[in-house]
Parts: structure tokens; sequence; C-alpha cells
């Protein structure tokens, strides 16, 4: 949404977060069992199928027919295994470097690096896989699966505690083994024989005792994590035993967090045998139920909303619930706000090139998340008195203003595409006909004579 997604003008808003709602709607279904949503900085969307493909999705809707990578003959996809992460490399552009994270056919996880095709910006070089790292899986189940590249240009790897129940083995507070931890790892600097090093200020680089690959531990699941895109901040979804969902927040240059598992399940004590003092664990920054007497089983960490569109969703953190449906979000307080739950299996969260929200279904769907108050960057002048109505429309709609005239009045879709244009208005009131547009949610962008525009959120149904 090029001429209107102006992100940085939120440091002249005040922005008050009001009662919310959310609404959904569907961009592209038909996907196998997506699991991941990337994008490189354009106009496409990246799919990841658990089976072991990537698609890309371009802004008309269209799906290419040719898949970016296919890597079904490595991948084991059974239970909770599968083609579970992606990421693109910073320098994407110039080296075109991207990484997976997988179940190899052993059950074992595998983090490879991919290489683009320089011919061909839609597909990936054959035989042009380069092994990361990789570590043993005990189990089917927990194997983590998210990676991302944080504000340092390292690459993180969230690992499961090598799955079964209860944490047997113990290993999330074991930092000698990578299981239960989140990995940073420096992918430019390799140091022979491995394809990474070690980041210096790595909590325990240069040791001989404890992995040194380790950023954080006592984590249970952590499926999904992301770092804020203004402020850093690292937010981890992981999953809980039975009772308890966890959020956790910390600042990206906090290294050496132990987050508790499998002393504490979120705040509650589960196992705390042989544990730390509860003074040196890190306790969730929020957290929900999952007990029996809910619906929930399983927490989909998300990302905090930078969108420049909805301003009642802007620096909240979106989280979702695989079994109920459920659609949450966390303010900077810590405070929890729950939207409904939704008919789907949510899995993972994106964001587009104007860090708009996506949300991703297992069953294969991919929805834009849509909130209720639309930025308005600029007015007709102090009292905002335009008027935009029916809304809800269907056959048309009417603009009227008592201050000045219209100059133009676009209509955009959810995907950033001018659907409708009216320009050279020169009056107060302009009456638009709907009837070659969908049932949907748009945009209508009015400008006035003097260059000051508005943006108004419109329904047709």
């Amino acid at each position: 949404m090029k001429t209107f997604l102006l992100s940085s003008l939120f440091c002249l808003l005040s922005c008050t977060l009001l009662a919310q709602d959310i609404t959904l709607e569907l961009i592209k279904d038909g996907f196998i069992s997506p699991i991941d949503l990337q994008n490189v900085g354009d106009e496409r969307l990246f799919v990841a199928e658990k089976g072991g493909r990537i698609k890309i999705l371009n802004p008309d809707g269209s799906v290419n027919p040719i898949l970016f990578l296919d890597i079904t003959s490595l991948v084991s996809t059974g239970g909770e295994q599968g083609l579970l992460g992606l990421a693109f490399h910073p320098d994407y552009a110039n080296n075109g470097h991207y990484f997976v994270n997988y179940t190899k056919t052993n059950g074992n996880t595998r983090v490879a690096r991919f290489t683009t095709d320089p011919n061909d910006p839609n597909t990936t070089l054959p035989n042009s896989e380069l092994k990361i790292i990789e570590y043993d899986q005990p189990y089917s189940n927990h194997n983590g699966g998210g990676i991302a590249f944080g504000p340092d240009g390292y690459l993180y790897i969230a690992a499961g505690d090598g799955g079964s129940s209860g944490d047997p083995e113990n290993r999330a507070q074991n930092t000698s083994v990578l299981l239960g931890k989140l990995l940073r790892l420096d992918i430019d600097t390799p140091a022979p024989p491995n394809n990474y090093s070690i980041p210096s200020d790595n909590p325990f680089a240069g040791s001989t005792t404890h992995a040194q690959e380790i950023w954080a531990y006592g984590l249970r699941n952590p499926w999904r994590f992301s770092f804020d895109s203004i402020t850093g901040d690292i937010w981890i979804g992981d999953v809980g035993q039975g009772d308890v969902e966890e959020i956790d927040r910390a600042q990206s240059s906090e290294g050496g967090l132990n987050y508790g598992w499998r002393c504490y399940e979120g705040s509650q004590t589960y196992n705390t045998s042989g544990c730390p003092s509860a003074s040196e664990l890190t306790f969730p920054f929020a957290e929900y139920s999952s007990s029996s007497s809910t619906s929930n089983c399983s927490i989909t960490g998300g990302i905090v909303y930078r969108g420049g569109t909805f301003a009642d969703l802007y620096g909240l953190y979106f989280y979702a619930d695989v079994c109920s449906g459920l659609i949450g979000s966390v303010n900077n307080d810590g405070d929890i706000i729950e939207y409904g739950t939704f008919n789907n299996s949510w899995v993972s969260f994106g964001v587009d090139n104007y860090e708009e929200l996506y949300i991703v279904a297992l069953g294969g769907s991919i929805y834009k998340i849509i909130g209720e108050h639309i930025v308005n960057v600029s007015e007709f002048d102090s009292t905002n008195n335009i008027m935009m109505t029916p809304n809800p429309a269907s056959e048309s709609v009417h603009f009227i203003t008592e201050s000045g005239t219209f100059s133009s009045i676009e209509i955009v879709d959810s995907k950033g595409s001018v659907v409708l244009s009216e320009e050279n208005i020169n009056a107060s009131e302009k009456n638009i006909s709907l009837t070659s547009l969908s049932e949907g949610i748009y945009l209508a962008k009015i400008t006035a004579e003097n260059g000051n525009f508005s943006i108004k959120k419109l329904i047709i149904q």
C-alpha cells in the first residue's frame, strides 16, 4: 500500500489503544499444511509448507506454479516434524541466501542454507544446500522450529526440549546440550569445520563445559519467536505442558536468561528438584491458561504489529492458540487482550514488506489481520468533518465535507491495489459506484485540494 502506509509518521501521532476488535480477511487458501510466512522486502510472500515445499504468493493472489524450494525427499513429516522454519539473510538482496529449519528423515533437526538462483529470483539454485547445524531429537515432538535473524545480524534458532512429556531428562536446564534452548550463531564468519562461529558475547562463549551456541535456556517448545522491528526486543511463545501457555519478552542484549522449564510451567511450579532459586529465573511477561477447563492447548508465538495502517493494533504483540483458534495480543504492560476464537488451527504469523500482519492456518489458508481504527495521517481541518455514507456499503458510497473541497478519492483493496479512483473532483461531495467491487474490506484515501488527506475503512457487503 505504497500510497499511504506511512509508518514513519507514527512518531507524529498520539495513538490511544481503545477497546478493539479485529477482522480476518482471507488472502489465499489451498496451501498444504502451511507452516511459516516470510517476505524479502518486495511484494512477494513466501509460504513454507510442512511437507518440505516453499511457494511464492504474489500480490495479485496468484501462486507461482514453479516451487521456490522442494526438499520433500529430505524431510520427515510425522506429527510435529517437517519443514518448520524459514528466514532470509539480512543481505539477501545481494547474496541470495536463506535458511530453513527442518527435521530430517531420521527425525533429527537440521538448519541449512540455500541460495536463490541469481538468474531467477523465484527459484533456488539446485544442489545449493549448505548444512549449518544439526542436533539429535530423542523424540518426535517438541522440535521447536522457528528461526530468525536478530537486529545484531546473528541467526537465532528455537530448539525444543527434545519431546516426550515433562522433559524426562531435564534437557532444558542442561546447558551442555542444545535442546530446550534459543541458539545464536554467526553464519557470516564460519569457523571450520563448522559453517558458523560463536558470537563473542554469547553467554557461554569459550566454555568447554557448556554449549557455546546457547543464548537462552529453560524453554519447553518455543515454536515461534520474533524480534520487535522497532525496539529489537525478542518475544517467545513457549508451549506449556498442560496448564499454562507462556509469553516471554527480553531485550535483544539480554543473553543467558533461564526461562525456568522444567522447574516451572509458566509461573506455576512443575518440578523443582535440583532447580536453581526462583530469583535466578526469568518468569513470563504474560501467560494464559490451557488447562482441561479450557479449549486452549498450544501457543503460537507471533509478532509486534508495526504496520502503518491500524492505530489500534500498533505496538501490540499478537499470539494465537492452535486448538481453540484464540487470537490475542499483549500490550507493553503485559495485559492480554482476547479477540475471540476463530475456527482455525493457527500455526504462524508473518508480515509483508509494509509490516502489515498475517496469520497462517494449518488447514491451508493465509489471512490478513485488519484493525478497526485507520491511521488518519492528516485531516481536512481540526474538526475532521468528513462523512462517508453508508458504511457498510453495497451499491455506492457518498463522501461529503463541509470544509473545502475534494481533489481525489482512491479506493484501495487489502493487497494495496487502487481499484477505484476519481481525480479532479473539485467539489464538496462525491458519489462513487461500488458495483464493480467484490465484498470485503477496503481503504478510502480522500485528498483535499490543499494536499491534505484522510484514510477511512470502507466495508463493502
